[in-house]
């Protein structure tokens, strides 16, 4: 079985319009295929697949050590598909526990007669998501021209290095007590030049660098550049293997382009995948190239979770990445030095930034207004 995780660094990229889409085109090639809704926080698969009640879900069978996966497996109206529910509404269910993450991925990995296991994961750069998208080497980040898109992009590979890196480097290990000793004199390792970094841990601990460095050189995440509207725009697929080549001292492959069409729209209205609705289109052909690059592609290697639970002491790199303003900052200087950002690039994300300051101050306006209004006995 091969294990195809689908991540964004952020929303609103496409990322579970391709899940759904590249599913049923591998599943019309003729594998059997398992969707499995992974955005625990705000799954929406279904209603793309055009299902209304899904009955049971991820939620269900883990609250339930009765349930098992086939369980809850529903069989799509298209041949060969199948699909696993994630259950939104269900309170908390975007928080796993480490065991429950475990058992999670641990029972998807064992799924039988399945060809292909595409993992709907959740925006952003979340431990469950990190460690989702880590169960397999064939993780695939889609993402959309936009400065910001990129960004997240790269920050997203960025952080599932220093995940890779955290669950080798363990317990006592000559490595972790270096990496405790870097945090511990004020050093951020999002802030660090990582091909250093990696020559540091091999000089500290070279027996688990080992391990580490077949598993840096095992993962191997591809590329999906969505939402294009402009031919140049292409160009932004190369920056971001510039950058990850560069800083991370990794390789990303490119699965290809997809651009924007209107007909999406009008699919989803229809509650219809767009390949199912529009097989001609300008997507739907991009999506079945894809399915046919993925399936020509060598098959990769998956992984379960142990029994350590690293989410209690790993200092997650996506928390610095989200809070270290200046951190990101210097990202985006380094990009711009290397050339890998152009001028318009830069001016681009000084506007993003300008906006939201001035709606950050309308809203501390509005609060201001509001507690004022609460202090003088307003009622409302």
């Amino acid at each position: 079985m091969r294990v195809l995780p689908i991540a964004s660094g952020k929303g609103g990229v496409g990322k579970s319009l391709m899940s759904v889409n590249l599913s049923i085109a591998l599943s019309q090639a003729g594998f059997r295929v398992v969707l499995a809704d992974l955005d625990l926080g705000a799954s929406n698969a279904h209603t793309i697949l055009g299902l209304r009640a899904i009955g049971k879900g991820i939620g269900h069978f883990l609250s339930d050590s009765k349930t098992k996966l086939p369980d809850i497996m529903v069989k799509t109206t298209y041949e060969n598909l199948f699909f696993i529910a994630g259950e939104a509404e269900i309170p908390g269910l975007a928080n796993l526990t480490h065991g429950q993450k475990k058992k999670l991925i641990n029972h998807l990995l064992k799924l039988e007669d399945v060809d292909y296991l595409i993992l709907d994961l959740g925006a952003g750069t979340g431990l469950n998501t990190l460690d989702f998208f880590l169960a397999s080497d064939e993780g695939i980040i889609v993402t959309t021209p936009s400065l910001t898109s990129t960004l997240n992009a790269y920050l997203f590979l960025k952080n599932c290095v220093f995940r890779i890196m955290e669950t080798t480097f363990t317990g006592k290990s000559p490595g972790k007590l270096y990496l405790k000793e870097l945090r511990k004199n004020g050093a951020s390792l999002q802030r660090l030049y990582l091909p250093r970094l990696f020559q540091e841990l091999e000089e500290t601990d070279p027996e688990n660098f080992a391990i580490f460095k077949q598993r840096f050189a095992e993962f191997n995440p591809r590329l999906i550049l969505n939402m294009l509207e402009d031919p140049k725009d292409g160009v932004k697929a190369s920056r971001i293997r510039v950058s990850c080549r560069e800083y991370l001292g990794l390789e990303i492959d490119h699965l290809g382009i997809v651009y924007r069409d209107h007909l999406q729209d009008i699919a989803l209205g229809s509650r219809l995948p767009i390949i199912i609705y529009k097989p001609q289109s300008v997507i739907s052909q991009a999506v079945y190239r894809i399915s046919e690059k993925i399936q020509q592609s060598r098959p990769g290697s998956v992984h379960e979770i142990g029994e350590e639970n690293f989410d209690e002491n790993y200092d997650t790199a996506d928390q610095e990445a989200e809070q270290d303003f200046e951190a990101r900052t210097d990202e985006i200087k380094n990009l711009l030095n290397s050339g890998v950002l152009t001028q318009g690039d830069l001016i681009e994300t000084i506007r993003t930034q300008q906006y939201e300051i001035k709606s950050m101050k309308k809203e501390n306006a509005l609060k201001a207004r509001l507690i004022k209004a609460v202090n003088q006995g307003y009622k409302f």
